[in-house]
């Protein structure tokens, strides 16, 4: 017998105990100095990959000389998301418990799309999620022990494409996979809602044109009285509506679509309810700001990202149907090799049937942590502090003459602008951000171009917003007047 090849040669035990210890005390540092860094990355395109070697090394290095480029070119390039000024887009606030979880999952390598392959990545999944409907007094019918259930994906994107591909094997019987549908299928979203619904419906065959944005109301939320008539002249074209989103905490300006009303559309028409809360979702843990979630008893699916405002760090969305049957009837396929005891019980819960990709992450492990470490009073804690930091960065900017709010700010998102035109608030955009001390960003609202701040970094407290505030105020004037 021909001698075999030497295996590589593995990190062993205990020099990952070693390693593990020094990148910990690492991240340790990063979080204790992140404050002291540049918000925004200040390198130039194509600086990173100049730092790189050119070809791969041929033989292994050691883990200490990697970790000091991580240091030396990785930490220059990035944008800090954990900084307390960091107050763009929208949060990805991660914590200690959740950076935990995430290690514990990728050491303990598990695959979970099927119960037997792991059944506590399954049922700790589905009993966290059971907490979590509970947390945000989500209706009963999104509770495992009742006709829906909770499932971790991986975005709110992923999500919406799931729920409009169960909504189309609903409306069709079925029919869209088997043979396409006979009529054509129409989805609504508003205006405001985020460009996921967009890309949906060109993944689940739709088309683009067969989405109907519905416009808003003075307060940029959907207009269901525009969405009624929308769907009533498409049903007298001959058309199939079947899917409307509804959006409580726009990507934009944070705006809530009426999700009653919205609902109501949908249970005359027969269309699938779906409501994304991406950002806002949290809102609900605490019971005076519940009222975001008004209307939720007779969605057919909702969804809220714990990585943005959960001290959850990316990614973890989290996804109610209130009928699993028509989830897992769209998405279920069984091949031999994936056949099993366990699922032929119909005892167990399969996460493969719930979601496109097949394989799936241990995502539940972190969330588990995240709520164990804080409590629940904790995170409602956490919801309040950062509410009530805006509500003082509200009353700063509407006692600032020089500056008009675009918009209420329910919770932890604030539209501004600086008065003047357009021009003159790209400049203090500009200026802003190019200063290193905090990052903002934009939208346009109404054609004009309107300045962002949302708050929610896991460490911002409120000197950072009066910092940020007072960056802003000093770049403001350093413009003259307008």
């Amino acid at each position: 017998m021909s001698e075999l090849p030497a295996p590589p040669r593995h990190m062993t035990p205990e020099e990952f105990r070693r390693h593990g210890h020094a990148v910990i005390d690492w991240l340790a540092d990063y979080m204790a100095r992140v404050e002291t860094l540049p918000v925004l990355s200040r390198v130039e395109p194509g600086a990173v990959r100049a730092a790189l070697p050119p070809a791969p090394p041929e033989h292994g290095e050691s883990f200490a000389d990697c970790l000091a480029d991580v240091e030396r070119i990785v930490v220059p390039g990035l944008t800090h998301w954990q900084h307390p000024r960091f107050l763009a887009y929208f949060p990805a606030n991660a914590s200690g418990p959740s950076i935990l979880g995430e290690l514990l999952s990728a050491g303990l390598g598990v695959q979970g799309m099927l119960w037997a392959t792991s059944p506590a990545c399954t049922e700790l999944e589905t009993h966290v999620m059971d907490w979590l409907a509970d947390m945000l007094g989500l209706p009963a019918q999104f509770r495992s022990s009742s006709t829906g259930g909770g499932v971790i994906q991986d975005t709110a994107s992923s999500s919406a494409l799931v729920a409009m591909l169960a909504a189309r094997e609903r409306a069709t019987g079925g029919a869209a996979n088997a043979e396409g549908a006979r009529q054509p299928l129409v989805a609504y979203t508003s205006t405001e809602a985020h460009s996921s619904i967009l890309k949906g419906v060109r993944i689940a065959g739709i088309g683009e044109r067969n989405l109907r944005l519905v416009p808003t109301t003075s307060d940029r939320a959907m207009d269901a009285e525009a969405l009624g008539r929308m769907i009533e002249a498409d049903r007298a074209a001959g058309l199939l509506p079947f899917f409307v989103s509804a959006t409580i905490g726009t990507t934009s300006t944070g705006a809530i679509d009426p999700v009653p009303a919205i609902a109501a559309l949908g249970r005359r028409h027969g269309l699938w309810v779906h409501v994304d809360a991406a950002h806002a979702g949290p809102a609900a843990l605490v019971p005076e700001l519940r009222w975001t979630h008004d209307g939720l008893d007779t969605v057919d699916s909702y969804c809220f990202n714990p990585h943005k405002w959960m001290l959850t760090n990316f990614d973890c969305d989290c996804f109610w149907v209130a009928d699993r049957a028509a989830l897992i009837g769209a998405l279920s396929v069984l091949p031999e090799y994936l056949r099993n005891r366990a699922t032929e019980s119909g005892a167990v819960i399969d996460y493969r049937d719930w979601q496109v990709q097949l394989g799936r992450r241990f995502r539940a492990l972190k969330l588990w942590l995240v709520i164990r470490h804080y409590g629940v009073e904790g995170l409602r804690a956490h919801v309040r502090h950062h509410v009530a930091l805006t509500r003082w960065l509200t009353a700063a900017i509407d006692a600032d003459p020089d500056f008009e709010r675009v918009g209420a700010a329910p919770l932890t998102l604030v539209c501004f602008r600086l008065r003047g035109d357009d021009d003159r608030n790209q400049a203090l955009l500009d200026a802003v951000n190019e200063g290193g001390e905090t990052y903002i960003t934009h939208t346009r609202v109404d054609g004009r171009l309107v300045l962002r701040i949302a708050v929610g970094a896991t460490s911002t407290e409120h000197r950072h917003v009066e910092q940020a505030w007072e960056v802003i105020r000093t770049r403001a004037r350093a413009l003259g007047a307008a």
